[in-house]
């Protein structure tokens, strides 16, 4: 491996902390068919990856989950059950952030949508003082706002592309296997990040940042 010069982080497991099941329970709850029917984390129905490429609108995601479930719920019933898989940053993974912004370029890339980023956006707020995520970065890429989704290549070629990042030099890091392989098909040195497993103990083991 060349030196590393550029890390890419996902957001979800690997920044903030994700409890998807907890959404799937929230939505069970109140709708007459499993939500597993139409999400899990490994499989989803196609109206979640548009909305996670900003191709249709909030209202027009949540009509049709009511649609797909055969419910009749109100928006704020289901932007709470939608927004209950997100849950703390912790402080030291902010820190970690911090610390190596000095030493390399680093930027965030994540499959998430509008509804989400407001969520999670507020609670970095209340609990950190920081608006957004654009204070540890070096830039922000949200699938949402950029038309394109992990693990297509594209979104990756994009980030390349526009920062003039050698794949050879760059870390992408994600707790999810396919994003991974789509990331490592075009060059990148992908790590898979463990469920329940610290970001930075993953850097140290690799050399990136020390104890």
């Amino acid at each position: 491996m060349r030196e590393i010069k550029n890390i890419i982080f996902d957001l979800g497991g690997v920044i903030i902390n994700l409890d998807i099941p907890k959404t799937i329970n929230e939505f069970n709850k109140i709708t007459p068919e499993p939500f597993e029917n139409v999400y899990t984390q490994l499989k989803q129905d196609d109206v979640f990856d548009k909305f996670d490429k900003g191709e249709i609108t909030e209202e027009d995601f949540f009509n049709k989950i009511n649609v797909l479930l055969n419910s009749n719920l109100s928006f704020e019933k289901m932007k709470f059950a939608w927004n209950a898989m997100l849950l703390d940053f912790p402080k030291n993974r902010l820190d970690l952030l911090l610390k190596l912004k000095n030493r390399y370029r680093i930027f965030l890339l994540s499959n998430t949508n509008e509804t989400h980023i407001t969520e999670f956006e507020a609670s970095l707020f209340e609990n950190h003082g920081f608006k957004n995520l654009d204070s540890f970065f070096e830039k922000v890429y949200y699938s949402c706002r950029i038309g394109m989704r992990k693990p297509n290549s594209d979104i990756f070629e994009f980030v390349l592309n526009e920062n003039g990042l050698n794949p050879e030099e760059t870390l992408f890091i994600d707790d999810t296997i396919i994003h991974v392989n789509g990331a490592s098909q075009i060059g990148i040195n992908a790590y898979l990040l463990d469920q329940n497993r610290e970001v930075e103990l993953l850097l140290i083991e690799n050399g990136i940042v020390t104890n």
